[in-house]
């Protein structure tokens, strides 16, 4: 895990000190080492900086040339069957007469010059971000692993092209335009995170997971980028295996199989040359990959979760009985209300864009608390997206069987009706009169939810429906000068998918790279702790989308066959309870402690500074907060990410 940035173009002074210092900024990424490399025939400037997980020696130091010297590469990541890969090399006759190391940079460098880039890509198994410059071709490549674990934005800057694994690196380059785009902080607003391959400045992007874009001189001069491409689609993953489902004799050959693929993940993923461990939650996903390498270890794993004392946000004491019973070397840490708040002011710092999943401030504290311990932690994150574990997706279905009755042409009309009454009318309709009610009866009844749900029931299919209700949760009507702009909604699934199917498939597209991998990866970084997902290998992707719905769900059971594997290693009684999440007290936060600080950033004439937001409605809605008439937190929340994020753009 590691930190990249690059520049590519004319228009620096000084090359070396300006790229240096775009690296430390990164050094939370990176503390053990740093480097920087400039090709003497053409403006190309890399920088890097480097923890070191696998080959702790020079050997596997960045930025690295390979043999002959013609490819220079940055990396970060981890590929988890690069010596596979290396054993492939030396099959085909294409390996280097010897090798310097063992490091995974290595073998790509060995791969890339063998087989070229996208047989490369597609070959490899990991979580990456790579800057692959060519001296010979005078192009530079840029790769993102299958699903985006690791980040890595790019745009133009200057008189050149600027790329790196955050954009704080990218933001102190001599011309870097700081517009903020509208369409990502509409993002920001209604889903908690800033969406797709967009970032929170119109000039820079991410590039889209599973893809690859090079670049040449001519395109920097000519000021044009060109498009990315896929070397891998979840799409195509999803039809495949519509096309050759698993054809199980029996469950107990789906739950071997399972358990098959996911130990040699497991196996691949343990692989380090620096102290591991795992998080453990108590849940399904966690438990099941604390126990799969509590098998495959020769000694207790070590565990580590977070504790809170309030009831109802607390799974420390499921996951310390799940550890006992494996017999793992478990740590946990209970923190107090203050302990928690106190990270909020580090978060604008920690995050290079604004973030609002609330679950950011108990995975900082886990992984603060491991990364006393271990280099590397494993997760259990991707479970519900790879086997059908939400429970919105229970609750989508049912609301789309009961909407789908009345024809969609009645839904559409009732909603451009209400519609062409303004939300303020509306507000002094419902809003006014509904607090007249007792409690239990207005309390569900807003302008707002009818507004928005109006919208939502419009929709002419299922797809349509858990985009727009569950997945773009779109809050329009507080940003100022947006318009009818909307973020790219991600690729569709392929046809014939069922409704669980496409649900998982968009979450896989969005909520998982946008949010979960962002979330996780910044949170850990700061404490410059790696994270690896087991359940994101591409065999265990694989293989999850091969299954059947009645291997995800049976008889109200999510996530079966998963469950299965983990029963094998961890009685019942220990699992099967209700999913709390990873979540804080926020609502009762934000009425007390955080009041203050709140209030500040929710200001009128700090409002009015962003330039970006619509004052009135926020307004309502934190004093609607505090009244305690209405429960904000997930409006508010986004707003305040943002505008202290901004606070230190503006230092």
């Amino acid at each position: 895990m590691c930190g990249l940035v690059g520049f590519i173009g004319p228009g620096l002074t000084d090359p070396q000190g300006t790229l240096i210092e775009a690296a430390l900024t990164l050094h939370h990424r990176g503390p053990d080492d740093g480097g920087y490399w400039s090709d003497p025939d053409a403006p190309v400037y890399l920088a890097f900086r480097r923890l070191a997980i696998q080959d702790l020696s020079q050997a596997g130091s960045q930025p690295m040339t390979g043999a002959g010297g013609a490819l220079v590469v940055t990396f970060n990541g981890e590929i988890y069957n690069h010596l596979a890969l290396r054993e492939t090399l030396e099959r085909e006759g294409q390996a280097p007469a010897s090798w310097r190391g063992h490091s995974d940079t290595e073998t790509l460098l060995a791969c890339f010059r063998a087989w070229g880039v996208e047989r490369t890509l597609k070959a490899a198994i990991g979580m990456f971000a790579i800057a692959l410059w060519d001296r010979r071709r005078k192009r530079l490549t840029l790769a993102r692993d299958r699903f985006g674990e690791k980040p890595l934005y790019y745009g133009l800057i200057g008189q050149g092209l600027g790329f790196a694994s955050e954009l704080k690196a990218l933001r102190g380059l001599p011309g870097f335009d700081a517009t903020i785009d509208r369409r990502a902080l509409a993002g920001l607003v209604g889903a908690m995170a800033t969406p797709h391959t967009t970032s929170i400045y119109q000039s820079q992007s991410k590039l889209a997971p599973g893809h690859w874009l090079e670049i040449s001189l001519d395109d920097i001069a000519a000021r044009r980028l060109p498009a990315s491409r896929p070397y891998w689609r979840l799409a195509d993953v999803a039809r495949a295996g519509l096309a050759a489902p698993h054809a199980f004799a029996s469950d107990d050959e789906a739950t071997d199989g399972l358990e098959s693929v996911l130990t040699e993940a497991v196996r691949s993923q343990m692989i380090s040359d620096v102290p591991l461990g795992a998080f453990l939650s108590g849940g399904i996903d966690s438990s099941t990959i604390v126990a799969l390498m509590q098998r495959i270890s020769s000694r207790p794993v070590k565990t580590f979760s977070i504790g809170f004392h309030e009831e109802g946000y607390n799974e420390a004491e499921h996951a310390k009985a799940v550890a006992s019973h494996l017999g793992t070397d478990h740590h946990e840490l209970y923190v107090d209300d203050a302990s928690a708040r106190n990270v909020i002011t580090d978060l604008p710092q920690m995050y290079c864009e604004p973030f609002a999943d609330l679950s950011q401030i108990p995975t900082h504290l886990v992984s603060k608390m491991a990364r006393q311990q271990v280099t590397v932690s494993l997760s259990g994150d991707a479970g519900d997206e790879m086997f059908g574990g939400y429970s919105r997706y229970f609750l989508a279905m049912q609301a789309w069987r009961t909407i789908s009755r009345l024809p969609v042409g009645l839904r559409r009309g009732l909603a451009r009706a209400i519609g062409l009454v303004p939300r303020a009318g509306w507000g002094l309709l419902i809003d006014g009169p509904r607090r007249m009610l007792p409690a239990r009866v207005g309390s569900g009844l807003s302008s707002h939810r009818l507004v928005r749900g109006s919208t939502v029931a419009a929709s002419a299919s299922f797809d349509d429906f858990y985009q727009r209700g569950y997945v773009e949760l779109w809050t329009p009507d507080l940003i100022e000068g947006l318009g009818a702009d909307r973020a790219p909604r991600p690729e569709a699934g392929p046809e014939g998918l069922s409704q669980l199917g496409s649900m998982m498939f968009a979450d896989s597209e969005a909520y998982l790279p946008d949010d979960i991998l962002v979330k996780v990866d910044r949170a850990a970084m700061a404490t410059s702790l790696e994270t690896r997902v087991p359940l994101l290998d591409a065999r265990v992707v694989d293989f999850a989308w091969r299954l059947g719905d009645h291997y995800r769900v049976r008889d109200g059971v999510s996530k079966w066959l998963l469950r299965q594997v983990l029963y094998r290693h961890v009685p019942r009684t220990l699992i099967d309870r209700p999913k709390m999440g990873f979540g804080v007290p926020l609502d009762n936060w934000l009425r007390g402690p955080l009041r203050p600080w709140a209030e500040e950033l929710l200001a009128t004439p700090r409002l009015r500074d962003s330039g970006v937001f619509r004052i009135a409605p926020i307004r309502r809605r934190w004093a609607e907060h505090l009244s305690g008439e209405r429960d904000w937190q997930f409006h508010l929340w986004p707003i305040l990410m943002y505008q202290a994020w901004l606070e230190t753009q503006t230092r």
